[in-house]
């Protein structure tokens, strides 16, 4: 479980330097083409549309690939 949690921790460190990495090039999260914002008087509204479907797609062949290297 200590191993689990270590590799873990680090690969949120690793998706956060990504992160931060992609806003500093002004490509941020919830910026993509899909990603809607409303803002109303007092309200703001973040439907994050575009970045849901990358993120899905990433993860979806990252654990592809993890399945295949574990056969």
């Amino acid at each position: 479980m200590g191993r689990f949690l270590i590799g873990a921790g680090f690969v949120l460190i690793a998706v956060g330097l990504l992160v931060m990495g992609l806003d500093r090039m002004g490509l941020g999260v919830g910026r993509l083409p899909g990603d809607f914002v409303w803002r109303g008087k007092h309200t703001t509204v973040y439907a994050p549309l575009g970045t849901s479907l990358l993120l899905s797609v990433l993860l979806s062949l990252a654990l592809y690939l993890l399945s295949r290297m574990r056969r």
